[in-house]
């Protein structure tokens, strides 16, 4: 039988937004021979995340909490009164993991007395989105784990290389506000040397140009700001005609700031604008302090994921 082991996160802290309150709670780590257990972030109705051309929801410092909510996606603006969950996620993976092996993951989610929590509710076409990213942000996965009953989401995926990795799972108890979970993974071994941060604003990922248009050279913390990714068709040099919906959105837009470690407060994800050109994806954020945040853009090009990946330097 492989050895488990088990990383627990407690947490605290109320974090108040314009439509709703979230608790955002910081971890504290330590290890058993169980499982891993979560830091954990309560969003109330997708706090946390950026979703069309609604202002930033923060904290009452006006620090980000990950997400923000668009007036136009009325299937979530109605949640916005939703209790929080307060739900615990334990993830349990082996002990020891092998770089690009593939892995179980296992990931639990329980209330604040330990039992496990039987029902969710879909949102964005999907149980649970687990964001998987290495700390220094040059891995990253959008992956969707299966539930398997009795609170139980599992999943196989690998890490690249030797780091440790950060998984923000993402998930709603039926009736309650949307909540992301903060996981930790640690893989082994002699990290890569880091790789300098490319600013480029144009990029080739496969059969697709993206070109990162943003509204000054400048872009200032706290700013709410208009990011459009313009796509062209690398073989035609038009644009591309077989844009389809992913997860129910044009486009879907996680956001980390460079930290470590990386916590809740470093994540946002945004949807996409609604009735845009064809060829560009919109969305609307915002950069709550100064410093370098990496944005992984992701768009279906006819059943295909493009992740277009881009840093940008917030003074």
């Amino acid at each position: 039988m492989k050895r488990i082991f088990t990383a627990l996160a407690i947490t605290s802290s109320l974090v108040l937004t314009q439509a709703c309150a979230s608790q955002v709670k910081s971890s504290q780590t330590r290890e058993t021979s169980t499982s891993n257990t979560n830091a954990i972030a309560d969003a109330n109705s997708h706090a946390g995340h950026n979703m069309d051309h609604s202002k930033t929801l923060g904290t009452k410092e006006n620090s980000h909490v990950g997400h923000n909510m668009g007036n136009d996606h009325n299937e979530h603006s109605g949640h916005s009164n939703l209790e929080p969950a307060n739900a615990i996620a334990e993830l349990t993976l082996p002990t020891s993991i092998v770089p690009k092996t593939p892995v179980s993951l296992t990931i639990d989610i329980k209330d604040k007395n330990g039992k496990s929590i039987a029902n969710f509710d879909q949102f964005q076409e999907k149980l649970m989105h687990l964001i998987v990213v290495s700390d220094d942000l040059q891995s990253f996965q959008h992956i969707h784990p299966t539930y398997k009953n009795n609170g139980r989401f599992e999943v196989q995926t690998d890490f690249p290389y030797p780091s440790n990795y950060t998984l923000f799972s993402d998930y709603k108890v039926a009736g309650k506000a949307e909540q992301v979970s903060i996981l930790k993974a640690q893989v082994p071994g002699q990290s890569p040397t880091t790789p300098k941060i490319d600013l480029a604003t144009t990029k080739t990922f496969g059969n697709t140009k993206v070109n990162l248009k943003l509204p000054q050279p400048t872009i200032k913390a706290g700013q709410e700001i208009h990011v459009i990714f313009n796509l062209q068709d690398t073989d035609t040099n038009k644009s591309p005609t077989d844009l389809k919906p992913y997860l129910g959105e044009r486009g879907h837009l996680v956001i980390l700031k460079q930290s470590s470690p990386l916590t809740q407060a470093d994540y946002i994800h945004a949807h996409a604008m609604k009735n845009t050109p064809n060829d560009e994806i919109h969305f609307m954020t915002s950069f709550p302090k100064a410093g370098k945040y990496k944005m992984w853009g992701q768009f279906n090009r006819n059943g295909k994921i493009i992740t277009a990946d881009f840093w940008i330097d917030v003074q």
